[in-house]
């Protein structure tokens, strides 16, 4: 029987790092020892405390049954309280709040609610590739705007004039950035967020680094004007160490967070009651848990910043995130052949800039999420060989 796909799926392939991962199991299967410095999936557990209030709640009988498509109210309140303490922005736990498996649903449900075929939507380049993946599955067009080293990777609202149009939905924004680990700049930020009222155009904010190695967490929502055009990604993944926990929000507009509930309430039938009371636990740590566990990634990131300084890549102190963004040296013609050479020769995965867009094509990306020790030894591996 031959079985055809959609046509939607012509538009797009595999995520790079799913077939990459493929690529590293059959060569570790092959009796290779790979260091992955690919993926940014937090090493460091959460809280005891927090594994503990899922074990609790686990054990009550009436704990399993379907959940609520909102959420429980005790989560969306815990949310608004998270969103008042850390970033100084008041949100309505009944409207403004819808609790989601992951931050990367919450990409999809986006752009399922408010995306036509012909829409148009702005992607930054380089960014995360789901952006433009969820666009192209809904059959809206990506217009690509650059971010790139030499303006500290901040948006250019003159270019958004040149590429936005009557089509054009939605814009992408990401900060701390994904994968260059810039910081936003609050003044441009704030011209955005004037440019796209005026354009009726939704600002997708997707935030789930703003704790990571970041000394001043800031939210969109806190600028004049974004409760009216604004809609935010947040999660719990790499903040908290609940990344295989799916646990994420998006919190803004009313008309927008419903608009999502009406597709996402097709999709799902709520998140599991223990794994909300946990997150409620998790939000509701103190700050000294972000204290200890960016101690662990500055310490790793002073390893990878030395040894990347030995092999004539640069790369900038100021940046935020799990990962560091380097930029190759003139022994590389792209990150592509930088990225191959690592793991061929240093057996060291470490992603090219390129496949978040076409202004990563000189970088590569280093994930910090590797023990210490680990991290280590890739370095020895790669100073070895490039210096030999």
């Amino acid at each position: 029987m031959k079985v055809n796909i959609a046509n939607r799926l012509q538009q797009v392939e595999e995520y790079y790092f799913s077939t990459k991962l493929k690529e590293i199991a059959a060569l570790q299967a092959k009796g290779e020892n790979i260091v992955n410095l690919g993926i940014g999936k937090p090493d460091l557990a959460p809280p005891a405390l927090i594994i503990d209030a899922l074990k609790q709640e686990s054990m009550k009988p009436d704990a399993h049954g379907y959940q609520s498509y909102k959420g429980i109210p005790e989560f969306r309140q815990a949310i608004a309280n998270f969103y008042d303490a850390q970033f100084q922005v008041q949100i309505d736990p009944q409207t403004e709040i819808l609790p989601l498996m992951g931050s990367k649903e919450g990409i999809m449900h986006l752009s399922m609610a408010f995306l036509n075929p012909g829409d148009e939507v702005l992607v930054p380049n380089p960014g995360y590739p789901s952006y433009a993946g969820a666009t192209k599955l809904t059959g809206a067009n990506i217009k690509y705007y650059d971010l790139v080293e030499e303006n500290d990777y901040q948006i250019n609202i003159g270019q958004l004039n040149e590429l936005s149009s009557e089509r054009t939905k939605i814009i992408w924004v990401n900060y701390p950035h994904m994968p260059t680990g810039a910081l936003a700049d609050r003044e441009k930020l704030q011209e955005l967020i004037f440019w796209a009222k005026a354009r009726n155009i939704i600002v997708a904010s997707d935030s789930p680094y703003a704790f990571i190695l970041n000394e001043k967490p800031a939210s969109i929502l806190s600028l004049e004007g974004a409760s009216e055009c604004c809609i935010e990604l947040n999660s719990l993944s790499k903040s908290h160490g609940m990344s295989g926990w799916r646990v994420g929000m998006a919190v803004g507009r009313q008309e927008i967070i419903n608009a999502m509930l009406r597709f996402k309430s097709n999709m799902d039938s709520g998140m599991f009651r223990p794994i909300q009371v946990a997150a409620i636990t998790a939000m509701g740590i103190d700050n000294t848990w972000y204290e200890r566990t960016n101690r662990i990634y500055r310490e790793r990131r002073e390893l990878l910043w030395a040894m990347l300084g030995k092999i004539n890549f640069t790369f900038d102190t100021k940046s935020a995130g799990l990962f560091v963004w380097a930029r190759i040296s003139e022994k590389f013609q792209s990150g592509e052949e930088a990225s191959d050479f690592l793991l061929a020769r240093c057996k060291v995965f470490a992603p090219p800039g390129m496949i978040f867009g076409s202004n990563g094509e000189k970088y590569v990306r280093f994930s910090l999420c590797q023990p210490k020790e680990v991290i280590d030894e890739a370095c020895r591996r790669i100073i070895t060989v490039i210096n030999y």
